[in-house]
């Protein structure tokens, strides 16, 4: 239960205390600044506490974004202020010095909530000010004033605000127009039943799950429902965003599982098709893997890049002549749409996989998803590039440490690192790149063989090097990406080239699960609790250690072994980074983390 404090002259006819109790607060009244001191105090500590002038005048949805946004410790409106635990200790200590400072009382005149905020913005309190648009809040002065708020409160709809903000203010062009304006009213009535966003995250993993069911069938009709349930899935997936954004329902679990789910859902609906195509003769295995590759590939350089420089020190960081013309395009309507649309968002990227199982072939869908990807890549990438080769931004430690956290390199890395030598080295994208198209192109030249062993040891040198120094050079965000494509990339070959029944298919679970933990890691950076521990990267062998297991495990086993041995190291890594993952997020969920829910990005 959470508890407010209304301060200050009541109000005959007044509807704050109803507003409140429905928004879940227990309500209690002070007469002056030392009995809100008191009754603050009686308050216990692990419960959220708001302070509210009884005057305010305003739309309760104001209230709700002001006082029940579960991701800011201290919060406010015009005449209410709000803490949670966290923000607990600086409310008590503001409002004590208001207390101290007024002698105890309240002046008719006064909003002690208001003075308390500005108590603490003089704290150098970090209090979040939600935008409330067309929403009021205010605290009037006389009855003239509360009047006309109450009158630009009867102007504003409410709930049509309130639905309008549940969706995501920046979007593709297929959620915009194709899926919002109804998955909105889905999302209310949602709400209305009680059901919270983590559940329709669920309902939209299970429906994928059931459509990749569907297509691995290999019949029409199969193809047909996986397609209608791929799209459902997909409403699915923008209701419980929205839900969250409607009921305020945010949670460190529900962010955690929005992300890891739809990354779940997109390539398990990949070996559905792949599992289709093989029940009709056809083998696209190393279709879908090298789609899957891909796919995760992007949303490295996506992640490095952003990581890379968002808190970069210097003023021109986005002064870059590339980010001007961006800046110029984004002013022409037609060119927003148009550029979201090539770099090829969920949204339509799962409108084209859904359109394209129904109405053609698990090869043709591929043909088409890893061309559209390629393209998006390409375009996103060059972009990224000139932009760092323009931007003079200096590049922070914690930067450098979120990308060496991102590398992924393991204790065979680390080991090398110390017996390199000092003194001028080539830059670490470089040394990256070179290991990367050694060890593929020998996969590819030579398949399992010593040779390719040769080229991973090589690789494995080159890793070391890369990562020996901090990645503070302006393009070493592209060192992640790299690693990826190569580790990907090897694994994907060398199961080709085994050229036996199953190869492929394990070669997908392990890429699968080496590839969760790499999105865990980008989830974890994001909500700022660092890194998994030590000891998982070192029990997973790091990219570079892995890496040189498959390839010398290719060289010294069978075909036939060698698929076997990629399946139990599917399996075993798994099993280590799901069993990490879970414990990790459900105790940083019941420790009450704050949750990060990214509002921009549509991949």
């Amino acid at each position: 239960m959470s508890t407010a404090i209304l301060t200050g002259q009541p109000v005959p006819g007044s509807s704050i205390e109803a507003d409140l109790r429905s928004l879940g607060f227990d309500v209690r009244t002070a007469t002056d600044a030392a009995d809100a001191e008191t009754l603050l105090a009686a308050v216990p500590g692990d419960q959220r506490v708001a302070v509210v002038d009884t005057r305010f005048v305003g739309h309760r949805h104001a209230l709700r974004l002001g006082l029940t946004d579960p991701r800011f410790p201290l919060a406010a409106v015009p005449g209410a202020v709000t803490a949670q635990p966290a923000g607990r200790q600086a409310l008590t200590r503001a409002l004590a010095r208001e207390n101290s400072a007024n002698g105890g009382t309240v002046l008719a005149v006064d909003s002690l909530a208001d003075r308390i905020v500005t108590a603490l913005d003089a704290d150098g309190g970090e209090v979040h000010r939600p935008e409330l648009g067309t929403l009021v809040a205010a605290v009037p002065a006389d009855p003239q004033a509360r009047n006309e708020a109450r009158q630009a409160v009867s102007a504003v709809d409410d709930e049509a605000v309130r639905l309008k903000s549940a969706v995501k203010a920046r979007d593709g062009f297929f959620t915009t127009f194709c899926i919002s304006p109804y998955s909105r009213y889905l999302a209310r009535w949602c709400a209305r039943r009680g059901l919270t966003p983590n559940q329709v995250t669920t309902a939209s993993l299970i429906t994928a799950l059931i459509a990749a069911g569907c297509a691995a069938t290999g019949t029409r009709g199969g193809y047909v429902a996986a397609g209608l349930l791929l799209l459902f899935s997909f409403v699915l997936d923008c209701t419980d965003g929205q839900l969250a954004r409607y009921s305020l329902q945010y949670s460190t679990l529900g962010a955690w599982l929005d992300a890891t789910f739809d990354r779940a859902k997109e390539y398990a609906y990949y070996a559905g098709l792949a599992l289709g195509a093989a029940r009709g003769g056809d083998d696209v295995w190393a279709l879908a893997l090298g789609a899957m590759v891909l796919q995760t590939c992007r949303h490295v350089v996506d992640f490095s890049f952003n990581e890379a420089n968002v808190d970069s020190t210097a003023a021109t960081a986005n002064t870059s002549p590339t980010a001007a013309l961006s800046g110029k395009l984004d002013s022409v309507g037609w060119t927003v749409w148009a550029r979201r649309m090539i770099v090829l968002p969920i949204g339509e990227r799962w409108a084209m996989i859904a359109v394209l199982t129904a109405a053609t072939t698990p090869r043709v869908t591929f043909y088409v998803l890893l061309v559209g990807c390629a393209f998006a890549a390409t375009y996103t990438t060059a972009g990224r590039l000139l932009r760092s080769l323009t931007r003079k931004a200096r590049r922070t430690d914690r930067a450098a440490q979120a990308l060496a956290d991102l590398a992924d390199s393991g204790p065979t890395a680390g080991l090398l690192v110390r017996f390199l030598p000092g003194g001028a080295r080539p830059t670490a994208t470089l040394s990256a790149a070179a290991g990367a198209v050694l060890v593929t192109l020998g996969a590819w030249l030579w398949g399992p063989s010593w040779w390719v062993v040769l080229m991973a040891g090589a690789y494995v040198l080159l890793s070391a090097e890369a990562v020996a120094r901090p990645l503070m050079g302006a393009l070493d965000w592209l060192v992640p990406p790299v690693f990826r494509a190569a580790e990907y990339g090897t694994v994907l070959i060398l199961a080709a080239k085994a050229d036996v029944n199953g190869a492929l298919p394990a070669a997908f679970g392990l890429v699968a699960a080496v590839a969760y933990h790499h999105y865990d890691t980008v989830y974890r950076i994001r909500g700022n609790a660092g890194a998994p521990p030590a000891w998982l990267v070192r029990a997973v062998g790091g990219q570079e250690g892995r890496t040189l297991l498959v390839a010398v495990l290719a060289a010294v086993l069978t075909a036939r072994q060698f698929t076997v041995a990629l399946t139990v190291l599917a399996v075993a890594v798994a099993l280590v980074v799901l069993a990490e993952s879970i414990r990790f997020w459900v105790a940083a969920h019941r420790a009450g983390a704050p949750s990060v829910h990214d509002e921009g990005e549509p991949a």
